[in-house]
C-alpha cells in the first residue's frame, strides 16, 4: 500500500525555524473548511467546526485506504485563520469578535466527490451541528513570513511581531489573515510544550 507523508514532504512549510523568520512561497491546495466566530476557548460553535472537521478528515483518511487507490495518509493539523472586521481593532483581550475560518489541509488527489461522500457517510452516523458548515475549497495563500512558536497560545505576541517586523523591514506590505498552524495536541501536552506555527501572508514589494 502507497503512503504519502504530507508533513514531510512539505516540511518547509510545517516545520519553520523556532529561531527565525523565514519567507515561504505556499501554493495553493485544497482545504476542509468551517467558518465562525467567537472566542475559541468558549464557543461551542468553534468546538463544533473542529469536531467536524476532524470526523470528516478521518472518514475520507479510511475511505481512500480501503478505495481501489489504496493510499494510507496522516490526517494534516488544524490550521486556522484569525481576523477581525477592522484588523487595527484586533485584540487577545476581546476574542468574542474574533472570526475565524478553521481548516485541515487535503491531498491533492481528494476530490469534490470524495468528500461529499464522507460527509454523508457522516452525517448517517452521528449528528454533528459542524458539518453542515463546512466546505471544500481551494486556498492560494502566495508569499508567506513564518516562525514556530513554542508555549501557550497567550504567549504568541513575539513571534507575530517578528514576523510582521521581517515583512515591513523589507519593504513588503502585510496582507490576508493571521494564520496559525497546531502541530500538538493540546490535550495531550503541557502548554509550554505547544507547538504553533504562526505565519502571515505580504504583498511583495
Amino acid at each position: 500500500m502507497k503512503k504519502v507523508d504530507l508533513k514531510k514532504t512539505l516540511k518547509h512549510l510545517y516545520a519553520p525555524s523556532l529561531r527565525e523568520v523565514v519567507m515561504v512561497e505556499v501554493p495553493a491546495a485544497h482545504f476542509l473548511m468551517v467558518d465562525g466566530q467567537g472566542d475559541p476557548n468558549t464557543a461551542q460553535e468553534y468546538a463544533a467546526a473542529v469536531e467536524a472537521l476532524f470526523t470528516v478528515a478521518y472518514t475520507l483518511k479510511f475511505a481512500v485506504k480501503r478505495s481501489p487507490r489504496a493510499v494510507d495518509y496522516g490526517v494534516m493539523p488544524l490550521e486556522g485563520l484569525w481576523w477581525t472586521d477592522d484588523m487595527a481593532t484586533f485584540s487577545v483581550e476581546n476574542k468574542a469578535a474574533w472570526q475565524w475560518t478553521m481548516m485541515i489541509r487535503q491531498p491533492d488527489f481528494v476530490s469534490v466527490a470524495m468528500v461529499e461522500a464522507a460527509v454523508t457517510e457522516v452525517r448517517r452516523k452521528k449528528a454533528l451541528p459542524g458539518v453542515a458548515r463546512l466546505r471544500f475549497e481551494e486556498f492560494n495563500e502566495g508569499w508567506c513570513a513564518q516562525i514556530l512558536h513554542r508555549g501557550p497560545f497567550s504567549e504568541e505576541g513575539p513571534a507575530v511581531a517578528q514576523v510582521h517586523h521581517l515583512i515591513e523591514a523589507r519593504g513588503h506590505r502585510l496582507r490576508g489573515k493571521h494564520h496559525e498552524i497546531y502541530l500538538t495536541d493540546i490535550r495531550r501536552a503541557e502548554p509550554r510544550n505547544w507547538k504553533t506555527v504562526v505565519r502571515q501572508p505580504f504583498q511583495p514589494a
